[in-house]
């Protein structure tokens, strides 16, 4: 049984990924990608995801691709403990509607942040001319626009709409933790890794008026007690060639 994870820093989508691994014990073969060259749109990259996006998990020469998918692609091809879902219907359902929620009504609105801080000033280094024809690799057209938008900048109305929604998807959570330990109930799923990957991972550094011990205490311990696991101080702990001036923005900073 061979694993390999094409993945790039411990944060967002690559960490999302690597927590399941390490939680599991299982031994992979990390090849990273190098998204400051952009090798993820390389012809030896789309051979394994036309979608040019990471990570993308590699079992036996079998590839699976979107976190969402290779977390629960994990859980089933390894379910032996610990186990990341309650494999119960009614855990199950709870787990699969926060995916769904962080996915969905999470994910997008972290990032735009953190493109508009992190990527438009990459954007903006890049000649027009060399610009352009990077972009014409990119095999998503919404990719392609969002290069594009980064690099002019997101509007306001756009990111106060994106705040809006971290803070109603905060205040969500908090109210979930008043009533479970974790997100789907009494045990650690895949969908408390999910959150803390796209949020929880950075809230406090990229969003400070928002993640405050008077609104979200809850959410703040519960950040810690993901943070404590060992699995995810590894996952972490993988490396980063993020450039350190960045990395303010992308919660990077250890």
């Amino acid at each position: 049984m061979t694993l390999k994870l094409y993945h790039a820093e411990p944060a967002a989508n690559s960490l999302k990924s690597l927590i399941p691994l390490k939680e599991k014990a299982l031994d992979f073969e990390s090849v990273y990608v190098d998204l400051h060259k952009f090798e993820q749109h390389e012809a030896w990259f789309t051979a394994l995801n036309p979608e040019g996006q990471v990570p993308v998990l590699d079992h036996d020469g079998f590839i699976v691709t979107h976190t969402t998918v290779i977390n629960e692609y994990l859980e089933d091809a390894f379910p032996y403990a610990p186990p990341l879902r309650p494999n119960e219907p009614k855990g199950n359902a709870r787990m699969r509607f926060w995916n769904k929620f962080v996915d969905e009504h999470v994910m997008n609105y972290v990032s735009m942040h953190g493109w508009h801080r992190m990527v438009g000033v990459l954007a903006r280094g890049i000649e027009s001319g060399e610009f352009e024809k990077m972009v014409a690799r990119i095999p998503l057209h919404e990719q392609r626009e969002k290069w594009r938008t980064a690099r002019s900048g997101f509007s306001e109305a756009d990111l106060a709409n994106a705040t809006r929604k971290i803070e109603v998807a905060v205040d969500k959570v908090e109210e979930q933790l008043g009533r479970t330990n974790w997100l789907a109930g009494e045990i650690y799923t895949l969908a408390d890794i999910n959150l803390f990957a796209h949020l929880g991972f950075a809230l406090a550094r990229m969003f400070p008026e928002i993640g405050t011990r008077e609104r979200c205490p809850r959410f703040l311990d519960w950040v810690e007690r993901v943070r404590a696991r060992p699995a995810v101080q590894a996952a972490l702990n993988m490396p980063d060639h993020t450039n350190p001036a960045l990395r303010t923005f992308t919660g990077h900073a250890r």
